[in-house]
This record gives C-alpha cells, structure tokens and sequence, in this order.
C-alpha cells in the first residue's frame, strides 16, 4: 500500500486516465457544453476585427462606396456609413464578446470546482477507510499533497483546459479563414511557418512531464516538512533541531528552483526560435503580398487584413501549443489521483460476512505469525486463549510485539498465518464493522478531534442516551473537568485536544470507551504519559471501564497490572510466559521477574 514517489505508472495511460475521470464529467456534461458554445465567440472577435480591416482600408480610406450584388440585385455602402458601422460594429461585438466570457469563466468556475470537489469526496471516502498499514508506509505529506492539489490539477485543469482550446481553436479558425478569403495562396504560406514553429512544443513534452512530477513530489516533501515542524514543535525546541529542519526545507526549496531552472534552460530557446521562424514567414509573406498587389492579384485592403490575421494568429496557435503542453502536468497528476484511489486494502472481509454480537466463551491466538516486512517475523507461533470477563495483561520489552499483538484484534493488520477466533469462528469471517463495534481501545496517546467534549464522548456511541453520556462522564471521573470548563460539556476543544491536560484527554477517551459498551477492551499503555497523581485517578477510570470485560492491557509500570488474573510476557515475538503475577514471579531467572525486579529497583533508585 505504499504510494510512489515517482510518476504513477498510469500517468502514461491517457485514454485510460480519461476513462476514469469521465464519470466525474459526465453529470456536467451540459455545462461543459454551454461553455463550448459561449466559448466559440470569444475566439471570434480577432477574427472579426482583422476582417473588417479589408472594408475599411479599401472603401473608407480609399473614399469609395462599397458596391456588392446580392440576388442579381446591385447594392451599395458609402464610405462614410461605413466609417461609423464598422467602429460600431467592432464595438458592439467586443461588448457582446465580453458578456460572454463572464458566462464561459463563471460556467467553467462552477464545473471545474464541482468536478473537484465530487474527486475529493470520492477520495476522502478512500483514505477515511484506508487501514492504519497505509498511514504507517506512507508520509502524510505524501498523501495530503496528493489530496489537496492534485484532484484541483486533473479536475478543474480539464475544465479549464477545455474553455482555452476551445476559444483558441475557434480563434485561430476565424483568423485562417480571414487568411484565407483575403489570399489562399499567403494562407498556406502563413499556416506552415506557424506548424514549423510550433514544432519544438512537441519536442519537450516529456522533459515537461518529468519536470511536474518532480514538483509535485517536492511538494510533497514540504508538507512533510511543514507538519512534522508543526506537531513536533516542542522536541524541536528542547533538543535545537530548528537548524535541521530548515535544511531539510531548505534543500527541498532549492531541489525545486534546481528542478524548475533545469526545464527553463532546456525550454527557454524555444520562444526565439519560434519568433525567428515566425518573422521569417512574416518577411516571405510581405514579399510575396507586396507582388500580389502590385499585380492586382490582391487590394491594400486585403493584404492589411492577412497581415493583421497572421500576427494575430500567433497568440493562439501559441496558447494551443502551450495547452498541449500542460495537458502533461494533468496527466501526471490524474495518474497520482487515479493511484490512490486503485490503492487496494490488505484487510478485505469476506464474501457475505458473519455479524459479531459479543461472544460467550473465549478469543484463541492459534499459531499466529507476523511481519511488516516480508521474511521477518514480528510474532512467531503465538498460541493464547483468553477467556470471557478476563483480564490479561500483555508485558515485554519495548518492540517485542506488545502493541502488534493487541492491533491484530481488531484487525487493523492482517495476520501471516494462522487464526485469531471468537467463540471458535475466525475473525476475518466477521464484517469489519460488526468486529471493531464489540471492541473499546483506549491508546497511550488519544487522539481528540476538533469539537466539544460532548460530541468526542459520543464518537465512542452517537446512539448513547443522554443517561449513557452521564454514566461515562462519572464513571470516567470527568465531573469536576467539565464543571471548570466555561460551556461544560459543550466547551469546544482546540486541535487534538490541547486545551486539555494528558489526564483530562485520557479520561474524556475512557469516558468514549465507556458509552461504546464494548464486551472487549484494549488498553494501550492508557497510563504510561501520566504523572502519578494524573495515573491514579485515570486509573480509577480504567477500573470502571474493565468492569465485567474481557480485556486486553500494556502497562509499562508492572505494578498497575499485578491483579491482572494472567500476564503474557513476549519477547522478540514469541510467547514466553504466561500465569498470574506470583506465578511468574516464582520462575528463578524468568522474564516477567527480570523486568519486574528492574523496575522495582530504578523506583527504590528514584525514591
């Protein structure tokens, strides 16, 4: 489940990437339509104005009225009507072009956002269900870059890409046309220069695509940087790491200017080239136009009209050009989009899963083996049965498998081999839902969202009765916190909860554990961050929230878990004891004695 940090291998698949993201444009089609329609005048008003060109120069300026047959009827325009109605005429498309691209830029707003959004939600859906395996390979600058910026690049640069070509499609359209109907012959001469310079766009599309790759991943990097700067603030004050981190930015920084002025030195002769061969074309087709007139062949008025038609023809032919060119980066970042979403969970339930609704007997490790590296084993042959209203107590040294063997309950990780079974039926034949509903967690480290105490109490059960959320709150000793607290149950709590101190955030997670009413509870090392005097009254708490459950507890202090009615102590993965307290304690040279005379003797040292 580990992200790339290179250009999704999809990026390259672009009818493929078009495929998916169509059922995102689909719903907006019609819009997207509209669009293309008001976009086709926006792109005429060039076109228009060289047109008039012709007119103006052969009848206004030369003084002539302007004669034309229609329907073998004979017309004429004088010269002076014309000199007002042409200005007019100019004008008055200009202002109706203007309406227009209010409608195409609010029409085109409006679609891309919605796109977008519609991209995001589906995307959220994704990572909200993503198991903890992915957030533990992956970066979290890494995931919330390719969250935040990169549906906004395919979504919404699709939209905008489509409003661009099309208005300078059609204006480079009506500009040929002019071309063409002043002179076919400086036409063709004009369209193949403007083909032969834009040649060089073609050349560095993939030079273009490595290079939005590289930014992206930067960019990445440097969310990285910045949430790491932010939650890690106090380790970087206490230990001086503010250097380290601004060199880690800073590299990033200048990976990126390297990157970027890498591109512009293999790009930046591009534009005088195209220029140099523009002009060229230019001088070739005022030679040939100045024969053209002298001739006959062509009037002033005309030749002026192609002329301001091919310079005008420039800008989009270039915007074009450019258009293809950042398709690249839209690519790019549908493939990243598209890589996230074909990301595929390893905890699948099973067809048709079975409803867990408690159990009556017992939870069985049978043979349980574990990696999160392939060929190296964090459990080997663990084999437990942990019995219904039991307390076992889980001990060891520090990355013996303590916490891995608890997250396997609830199957946050998938096993190697082996089973984990309630009442005899192997968890992985229950849904997932049904499963983690029968279970409490209260970590080491609990994660308070941003809201009131009321609604993270209520995350644990929003069906819990308002008797419920009382119980939880007493039984949680949370009383006096709430009564110092401005809105009481409804005070707002700022981001992860820091207006709370670290046993007033435990509590407020067992008063969650408590409305869940979960029959299975794991505590993780709940105590472990506290001082003394925040541990006894979180460990009031605890007492209550174990009460007639079968649980699960890490304590780093043994002397909290002695009552326990067994202790399972791992070491390097495997089960190497197992009894209650005394018993351990009477096996000469065992593990749990070793580790409980160790701490005995550093509290008599600290004492």
């Amino acid at each position: 489940m580990k992200l790339s940090k290179t250009t999704a291998q999809n990026s390259f698949e672009y009818s493929w990437l078009l495929a998916r993201i169509f059922p995102y444009i689909k719903p907006y089609l019609f819009r997207i339509f509209l669009g293309f329609l008001v976009a086709i005048p926006l792109g005429l008003l060039d076109g228009v104005t060289a047109f008039a060109l012709k007119p103006f120069m052969d009848y206004v300026v030369g003084q002539h009225d302007w004669i034309f047959h229609i329907f073998g009827k004979t017309y004429s325009i004088s010269y002076m009507m014309l000199a007002a109605i042409i200005p007019f005429g100019v004008v008055l498309f200009a202002a109706f072009q203007g309406v227009m691209r209010y409608l195409n830029d609010y029409i085109s707003a409006w679609t891309s956002q919605k796109i977008t959004n519609d991209v995001k939600i589906d995307l959220f859906h994704k990572l909200v269900y993503m198991n903890p395996q992915f957030y533990d390979e992956n970066p979290s600058g890494i995931v919330i870059s390719r969250y935040m910026n990169d549906p906004q690049t395919a979504s919404s640069g699709i939209v905008e890409k489509i409003k661009v070509f099309t208005t300078s499609f059609f204006g480079a359209a009506g500009l040929i046309a002019v071309m063409l109907y002043s002179s076919w012959k400086l036409a063709i001469i004009g369209v193949l220069v403007l083909c032969v310079a834009f040649i060089p766009v073609a050349l560095i599309r993939k030079r273009i695509k490595a290079a939005s790759n590289k930014n992206m991943v930067i960019s990445g990097n440097l969310t990285t940087d910045i949430n790491e700067t932010y939650s890690g603030n106090k380790v970087i004050a206490a230990y001086q790491l503010q250097e380290r981190q601004e060199k880690f930015f800073n590299e990033q920084i200048h990976e990126s200017f390297r990157v970027n002025m890498s591109l512009t030195k293999r790009t930046a002769w591009m534009s005088p080239l195209m220029y140099t061969i523009a002009s060229i074309g230019i001088a070739t087709v005022l030679g040939y136009g100045t024969h053209l007139i002298t001739s006959g062949q062509m009037t002033a008025g005309s030749f002026a009209s192609f002329v301001t038609s091919l310079l005008l023809l420039y800008k989009p032919v270039k915007t074009l050009g450019n258009t293809l060119t950042s398709i690249q980066t839209i690519f790019v970042a549908m493939g990243r989009v598209f890589e996230l979403f074909d990301l595929s969970s390893d905890i699948v339930e099973v067809e048709s899963p079975k409803v867990l609704k408690g159990f009556n007997s017992n939870i069985t490790f049978e043979h349980v083996d574990f990696e999160y590296v392939e060929n190296q084993l964090v459990l080997n042959d663990i084999n437990l049965t942990v019995n219904k209203n039991e307390t076992i107590a889980i001990v060891g040294n520090s990355g013996g498998g303590k916490s891995t063997l608890i997250n396997l309950i609830p199957r946050f990780y998938n096993i190697k081999s082996g089973a984990i079974k309630i009442d005899g039926t192997d968890i992985r034949e229950f849904s997932l839902d049904s499963l983690r509903k029968n279970i409490s967690m209260v970590f080491q480290d609990n994660f308070l969202f941003t809201g009131t105490i009321r609604e993270n109490i209520l995350m644990g059960n929003p069906d819990a009765t308002e008797e419920d959320l009382m119980d939880a709150i007493e039984s949680a000793h949370l009383q006096e916190v709430i009564a110092d607290l401005p809105d009481g149950l409804d005070t707002e709590l700022g981001e992860r909860g820091t207006t709370l101190s670290g046993g007033q955030r435990q509590r407020v997670a067992i008063a969650r554990a408590m409305v869940r009413k979960s029959p299975i509870v794991i505590l993780d090392e709940a105590t472990s961050a506290l001082d003394n005097k925040s541990e006894a009254v979180v460990q009031k708490a605890l007492d209550n929230l174990i009460k007639n459950k079968t649980v699960f507890v890490i304590a780093h202090r043994l002397s909290t878990i002695q009552n326990a009615h067994r202790i399972a102590v791992i070491n390097e993965g495997h089960l190497v004891e197992l009894g209650t307290h005394d018993e351990l304690m009477n096996i000469d040279g065992g593990q749990y004695k070793l580790l409980y005379d160790m701490q005995f003797r550093n509290q008599e040292v600290h004492s």
